[in-house]
């Protein structure tokens, strides 16, 4: 089935990576050979090879990516590249696989998931000894597919290419992307599940993470019983991805270590979505990453106009349980499900509710410090406190954009302009108000919301304005430390899908130039400004510019 997958070492272009599959190595696989669909037992992985395409092409890669995992330009730019990261050949040592794991979707158990178009090739060691796993995502069917293809659209590539390096050029814990090939194959999906399925351009996405390994890979083992395999895989994770927690002697105090160390890792990647605005949009427990990665790039988008109650989630339209204000208490109660599952290999499960208690902790204090750095505060007493509250209801209420407001907040001088009759009725309603429209004009969505705000707005910004002086730093130290944490540039789903139509259509720049601009978040770019406008309204309820399904 597989005979046209070759071996790529007979061109002097063939880089000298070094793979290390300790995975496959460590781990029991399956042993039943074949590629059909089935209950996949007492394995931790099936081997499966990537099926070959008609006509692989780079449209993009990530270049600090291939050097990170040892891949030198010109082996980029050579056709084999798109060979091996399209699913046509494979480099020296690799050996595909595709992981066994389950999971709670939606809240309910799933049963047996897997990875049902995303194939592992190998773990790769870089001069720096790092280990680094390559998943190529689209390229075919595995054991785990179910129903489905294994294939991926362009579109959808496209996005989980562009939004693993805007993530990670955001200070997110994030998978990384290496490549966008584009494969000659027309795909058929029906993107809203509707009954209009159509044919697409198909693509192949290759991700790049230390580990890809889920809190599914445990669930699946101990809602099966294999004890044997659970105690297995977590003991391996430890070894392999925690090496720091080896020196623990005790295994009972090593593996409640490593499970306290999950939930503060979980904790603060929550906190780093919701000070970007990220909502992830399937938080399911096989999408969520044992090291504490943002995993699985779906249907997800941010927050344009602050709402604490959207998702981008067709399919959680009417539930929202994957809103983004509830992205914290969802992140905690996957992490009960992780509890759930290890609970077998220890005696004592107080061990696993301190680990708990600590994602608590860690998240409420992490939370805290995020907004106020966000709103420019050092201290945070209640005052501070206050006016943060007070700054989310009214950015709800009068429909702000969340990216720009933080953005141009920061850019508020210590001194204000002042009218010559200072005892003037509505003196700081005309102040501020004169703020709003030349400092903010572009971040309010509905004007009507605006004016029916203006004085509570206007009294916020005089409380916060007050506020912030009393802090100690110069207007210039308070602006810096404000657009360090408050992003000039996140890949809105509007400006996506204007990326998706063109491509589509033939003409890649537009990733290409996203795939620049999205490097310097924190930068304002001038000649980008079209980038960071807030939604239009014609993309308001556009296909893929606001909601999305998991199909997207």
């Amino acid at each position: 089935m597989f005979a046209d997958v070759k071996t790529t070492n007979d061109t002097h272009d063939t880089p000298a990576v070094v793979f290390d599959n300790r995975f496959v190595r460590e781990l029991p696989g399956d042993a039943d050979a074949s590629n059909r669909r089935r209950q996949v037992l007492h394995a931790a992985w099936s081997a499966v090879m990537p099926t070959p395409v008609a006509a692989p092409q780079l449209l993009a890669h990530a270049g600090d990516v291939a050097e990170l995992v040892g891949l030198p330009e010109a082996f980029v730019r050579s056709p084999d590249f798109a060979r091996v990261f399209g699913g046509n050949a494979l480099l020296p040592g690799m050996q595909p696989y595709a992981a066994c794991y389950g999971g709670h979707q939606f809240g309910n158990w799933a049963g047996q998931l897997g990875d049902g178009r995303a194939i592992t090739l190998g773990e790769v060691l870089n001069a720096r000894g790092e280990r680094w796993e390559l998943q190529l995502k689209g390229a075919g069917p595995t054991p785990y597919s179910r129903t489905a293809d294994g294939r991926a659209v362009l579109r959808s590539s496209i996005r989980e290419f562009l939004c693993s390096e805007a993530m990670h050029h955001l200070g997110v814990p994030t998978t990384r992307a290496l490549s966008l090939v584009t494969t000659g194959d027309a795909v058929v999906r029906d993107m809203f599940y509707n009954g209009n399925a159509e044919e697409e351009p198909g693509a192949v996405v290759c991700r790049v993470a230390p580990s890809f390994i889920r809190f599914g890979n445990f669930e699946i083992f101990t809602a099966r019983e294999d004890l044997a395999l659970l105690e297995q895989l977590v003991d391996f994770t430890i070894a392999r991805d925690y090496p720091h927690l080896v020196d623990i002697a005790d295994i009972t105090m090593r593996r409640a270590a490593w499970y306290r160390e999950v939930c503060e890792r979980t904790a603060r990647l929550i906190v780093h979505w919701m000070r970007v605005g990220f909502v992830h949009g399937v938080m399911n427990t096989d999408n969520m990453s044992i090291l504490g990665l943002t995993i699985d790039y779906g249907p997800y988008g941010w927050i344009d106009n602050f709402d604490p109650h959207w998702t981008p989630n067709t399919t959680d339209a009417q539930m929202r349980r994957y809103r983004f204000g509830q992205q914290p208490a969802i992140a905690q109660w996957n992490l009960v499900r992780l509890a759930d599952a290890i609970a077998p290999l220890f005696t004592d499960e107080s061990v696993l509710q301190a680990g708990i208690d600590r994602y608590s902790e860690v998240y409420v204090a992490d939370y805290e410090a995020m907004n106020a750095a966000k709103f420019g505060f050092v201290r945070r007493g209640d005052t501070e406190q206050q006016i943060i509250r007070d700054g989310f209801k009214l950015l709800y209420d009068a429909e702000v954009d969340y990216t720009n407001f933080f953005r141009r907040l920061g850019n508020i001088p210590d001194e204000l302009p002042a009218f010559e009759d200072d005892d003037r009725r509505g003196t700081v309603t005309e102040v501020f108000g004169n703020l709003l429209e030349t400092v903010f004009g572009e971040v309010f969505y509905d004007r009507a919301k605006l004016h029916a705000n203006v004085q509570e707005i206007s009294d916020w910004f005089s409380r916060w304005h007050a506020c912030v002086r009393t802090q100690g730093r110069s207007y210039e130290e308070r602006r810096a430390a404000m657009h360090a944490v408050n992003p000039w540039f996140v890949l809105r789903n509007y400006v996506a899908q204007q990326a998706i139509d063109a491509a589509t259509a033939g003409d890649p720049s537009l990733v290409h130039t996203l795939l620049e601009v999205l490097r310097t978040p924190y930068t304002e770019q001038p000649q980008h400004t079209a980038l960071v406008a807030r939604r239009p309204e014609w993309a308001r309820y556009k296909a893929g510019c606001s909601m999305l399904s998991c199909s997207s």
